[in-house]
């Protein structure tokens, strides 16, 4: 199937620009240019857009609004939550003709069902005030990761988030039990059901959820709460190799079941690296082990969690599969173990150039994935430094690699392209996925063309034409 024949997008008019100005008021328009940089620019520096316009709607009817006008005169619109994407899908082109949908400002908590274990939250709603809702209605909103200050619903569903419990609990998509969304030419689908059965048809909420903005709007969405565990058990081991730290995981799932809520990996070169950098970081084992894990137990009753953990790393230290084990004794020994593993992104910085794999893997490919990756990375740059993290519990690895000390930093980054093509032909062969959970934006469109299947893409593109013929909504991205 060809690419759909959307209509050329257009730039807006200056009067366009004073009809959309006018939809959301004064409050709701950023025009400046130094006004408009957070908006413009993504954290990790690779992508640096221009806007026509910024605009901030705080209900529903805005958006649909502003969709309406642009569809109308095809002007590009680039959706945006808390602005913490990684594949710059957040972020306009540089042309300047496009208008930035800003969500910050449609933060509201709509409601808390507690008897029915789900509450309701506007697409701008921050992680962590979904989190802190759902724990003072005494229930638990289970998705979790380091950017949840900052990251807004909405962003986490169109990217269908991860983090660090998938585990146990799944993705971003299995919180989720109904939607709010504008589509490109304004309807409102209002899908905000909390029931745990709809077979009411195509489950419409799923295209939505991943689809990165480029089907429609997220405005508002009904998500699943779960009970809070009573009881939590953390633990930080050190293993003499991916091995022998495969087994313990395979042991502790099996041992554990849904007991298990999070398996993390780091690498010694990570742990290193925040042992270097972050003066608050304690690693509470002795440097050089292979490999280090953050293993977190949780259970709905006192004693069972605990427990559990210590025999676990009992037998495998007894079977040398773990060289070395703390666990958490409080609350706050508990969450210091946590910021050292929520610091592994940020101490690459002190570094210099870092690129960065947000792939997935069979968590049995995981060790041998990690072995020849090194020698292909070897290959493109001599002497860069792999520095592999992430969520082994799922087989999410964040397969960053450090430029080697004293190289230009631009000159590495310069070597983003080939070095990703290589990394992704060995997940491919390996049967894994080149995006995991951070989506595939602008940075990785081109990659997925090449690795996905002609069907598949063609399945993909059919879609996008029936929800956006004229494709405006974030154009450029994903497809």
């Amino acid at each position: 199937m060809p690419l759909p024949a959307y209509h050329p997008l257009m730039p807006p008019s200056a009067a366009l620009l004073d009809q959309l100005a006018a939809v959301t008021g004064p409050a709701g328009v950023v025009r400046d240019a130094a006004d408009q940089a957070p908006y413009l620019k993504e954290w990790r520096d690779r992508y640096t857009g221009m806007a026509a316009l910024v605009l901030r709607p705080n209900t529903t009817a805005q958006v649909s609004e502003i969709l309406r006008l642009c569809n109308a005169a095809r002007v590009g619109v680039v959706p945006q939550g808390g602005n913490t994407g990684l594949v710059g899908g957040q972020i306009p082109f540089e042309s300047g003709t496009e208008i930035v949908l800003s969500t910050t400002r449609l933060n509201r908590i709509r409601s808390v069902d507690r008897s029915g274990g789900s509450l309701i939250a506007e697409a701008g709603a921050t992680l962590a005030a979904v989190q802190n809702t759902a724990s003072d209605a005494g229930l638990l909103f289970p998705l979790s990761m380091a950017s949840e200050g900052s990251c807004t619903i909405g962003g986490n569903l169109a990217t269908n988030a991860g983090g660090i419990a998938v585990v146990a609990y799944g993705t971003a998509r299995r919180q989720v039990l109904g939607l709010e969304v504008v589509l490109a030419d304004g309807r409102v689908i209002d899908g905000l059901t909390a029931l745990e059965k709809d077979n009411t048809g195509y489950d419409l909420k799923d295209l939505m959820i991943g689809s990165e903005g480029t089907l429609g709007v997220i405005t508002a969405a009904a998500l699943r709460l779960v009970p809070r565990p009573v009881e939590t058990a953390t633990a930080f081991v050190s293993c003499p190799s991916m091995d022998a730290l495969s087994k313990v995981f395979t042991e502790t799932k099996a041992r554990a079941g849904t007991l298990l809520t999070a398996f993390e990996f780091m690498s010694a070169r990570a742990v290193e690296f925040a042992a270097q950098h972050v003066k608050t970081a304690r690693v509470p084992l002795p440097l050089g082990s292979p490999v280090y894990a953050l293993i977190e137990l949780s259970a709905p009753v006192a004693g069972m969690a605990q427990p559990m953990l210590e025999s676990l790393l009992s037998e495998a230290s007894d079977t040398e599969r773990v060289s070395g084990a703390v666990i958490a004794a409080t609350g706050t020994q508990s969450a210091e173990l946590w910021r050292l593993r929520e610091q592994m992104s940020e101490i690459q910085k002190f570094e210099g150039g870092s690129i960065k794999h947000d792939i997935a893997l069979p968590i049995s490919e995981i060790p041998r994935f990690l072995t020849d990756a090194e020698a292909i990375v070897a290959r493109v740059c001599p002497g860069a430094r792999p520095v592999p993290f992430g969520h082994f519990g799922d087989g999410n690895i964040h397969y960053n690699v450090s430029q080697p000390p004293g190289m230009d930093r631009q000159v590495y980054l310069a070597l983003w392209d080939p070095m990703s093509r290589a990394v992704h032909d060995l997940v491919d062969a390996r049967g894994g996925s080149i995006s995991a959970e951070h989506g595939i934006g602008r940075m990785k469109r081109d990659e997925l063309r090449r690795l996905k299947s002609p069907a598949e893409l063609d399945l993909m593109r059919g879609i996008k034409a029936a929800f956006d013929p004229n494709g405006i909504l974030n154009p450029g991205k994903l497809l």
